[in-house]
C-alpha cells in the first residue's frame, strides 16, 4: 500500500531528513540525535500541561498529546520527535481495563492467567481500533504539522510512531501490572503453550494495528518497544516471542512511498531492554534498526549484528546526572563505538528518568551535532 502523496516521507519533507537517512543506513554528514522518553516527565512546560489530567487522559487528547510531542523538538534541537502516548493505549481503546498509576505504570482491572480469562480477552475485537483511534491519528495530524514549522535536517522533523511489543503487553496483562520478573507470564509461556499463543497473537493484531495507525496518520519512522524481553532466554525469545513481533511490523512492512521514480519502505526500528543476547533475532523479526540498550557498547553489538546494520543508542541514563566531562567523555565513547555501524542514531540506552536537567540534554545534542 502506498502512503498518501501528503504524507511527510511521500511528500519529500523527511525522507532526506538526518534520522531517516541513518535508519536506511546512509550516514549523514551530522549524526543525529534523540532521546526515548524526551516528551515528557524531564520537561517543566510538560508538568505544567499536565495538571490534573491523567496520563491516558492526555494520550487521549489529540491537542495536549501533539504539544507534548513537540515540546522537546522546541526546546533540544533533537532530530525526531516521538509520539507522546503509551503502549497500553490500544488495551484501553480496545475495551481492556487499565490505568497507568503513578510511581507504578500500568495497573490492570484484572489479571489474564487461565485459558477461559484469555478466551474472554481475545473476544475484544481488535478491528474496533480502526474507529477508537480515531484522537490517536488526530494527535500524529496535528504533529505533523507542527512539525513543519520547526526547522528540521532538512525539510520537516521526522516524527517516529511507536508501539509496545506483544510480550510486553502479554507481561502486564498477566501479571496485572509491573513485575521485576515476569515470572507469571513465563510460566504460561511453558505451562500453556496454546492459551499463550492465542493471548500473543491477539496482542500482535492490537498493536500492530496502534503502530499502522500513526504510520498512516504521518509518521515517518517506527519502533517497536520491547521493555521486557530481556528477562527472556534466546531460546524463549525465538520460539515463544519472536514470531508475534514479526506479525506486528508485518502491519508496517506494506507501507510504501515513491520519490523521484524510486519505491521506499517506512523505516522500522526494534528496541528492548537487556536484549543484549536476543539482537540477531530482534533484527530477523523484521527491523532495518536495532535499538541498544545501555550494557552492550554498541561496536560489540554491531559485530553480534554482522556490521551492516544501523544502530540506535544507547547512552547511559545514569550517566546524565554525572558531571559534564564524564559525560561528555562517554558520549564521546557511544559515538565512536557507534561509528562500527553503517549509521547511528544517537539515543539513550533507555528513558529520560523524570529528574533529568533538560539542560543536559540540549547540551548532549550540541556536541552530537557539533562531532
Amino acid at each position: 500500500m502506498h502512503l498518501d502523496s501528503r504524507h511527510p516521507l511521500a511528500a519529500g519533507l523527511t525522507h532526506d531528513s538526518r534520522l531517516i537517512r541513518a535508519y536506511r543506513g546512509d550516514r549523514p554528514d551530522v549524526t543525529p540525535v534523540w532521546f526515548m522518553r524526551q516528551a515528557g516527565r524531564s520537561l517543566p512546560e510538560y508538568r505544567e500541561l499536565r495538571v490534573g489530567t491523567a496520563m491516558l487522559d492526555a494520550c487521549l487528547n489529540p491537542e495536549m498529546a501533539s504539544e507534548i510531542t513537540l515540546q522537546p523538538v522546541r526546546r533540544h534541537g533533537v532530530d525526531a520527535a516521538v509520539f507522546f502516548s503509551d503502549i497500553v493505549v490500544p488495551l484501553k481503546l480496545v475495551g481492556v481495563g487499565v490505568e497507568i498509576v503513578p510511581g507504578r505504570g500500568p495497573v490492570m482491572d484484572a489479571a489474564v492467567r487461565t485459558s477461559d480469562e484469555i478466551d474472554a480477552l481475545v473476544a475484544l475485537d481488535p478491528a474496533q481500533l480502526d474507529t477508537a483511534l480515531e484522537p490517536v491519528i488526530e494527535a500524529v495530524r496535528l504533529t505533523v504539522e507542527g512539525l513543519q514549522g520547526i526547522p528540521g535536517a532538512p525539510g520537516a522533523t521526522p516524527l517516529v510512531g511507536f508501539a509496545g511489543a506483544p510480550f510486553t503487553l502479554a507481561a502486564y496483562l498477566v501479571e496485572g501490572g509491573p513485575s521485576k520478573d515476569h515470572i507469571r507470564a513465563r510460566a504460561l509461556m511453558h505451562s500453556d503453550p496454546v492459551a499463550w499463543s492465542r493471548l500473543m497473537a491477539w496482542c500482535a493484531e492490537v498493536t500492530g494495528r496502534f503502530l499502522r495507525a500513526q504510520v498512516l496518520a504521518g509518521a515517518s519512522a517506527a519502533q517497536l518497544f520491547d521493555s521486557w524481553a530481556g528477562s527472556l532466554s534466546l531460546e524463549d525469545y525465538t520460539e515463544h516471542v519472536a514470531p508475534a513481533s514479526a506479525r506486528v511490523l508485518e502491519h508496517v512492512h506494506d507501507l510504501e512511498y515513491e520519490l523521484d521514480g524510486v519505491t521506499h519502505s517506512v523505516p522500522v526500528v526494534h528496541f528492548g531492554v537487556g536484549t543484549g543476547e536476543l539482537l540477531t533475532t530482534m533484527h530477523e523479526v523484521g527491523a532495518d534498526t536495532v535499538g541498544v540498550d545501555y550494557r552492550t557498547p554498541l561496536d560489540v553489538a554491531s559485530e553480534r549484528l554482522g556490521g551492516d546494520v544501523p544502530l540506535q543508542g544507547n547512552i547511559d541514563p545514569a550517566q546524565l546526572f554525572a558531571p559534564w566531562d564524564v559525560l561528555e567523555e562517554h558520549v564521546n565513547d557511544v559515538m565512536r563505538r557507534g561509528d562500527s555501524a553503517p549509521a547511528h542514531v544517537v539515543n539513550l540506552g533507555h528513558g529520560v528518568p523524570p529528574e533529568t536537567d533538560p539542560d543536559v540534554l540540549s547540551r548532549i545534542v550540541q556536541l552530537v551535532h557539533s562531532r
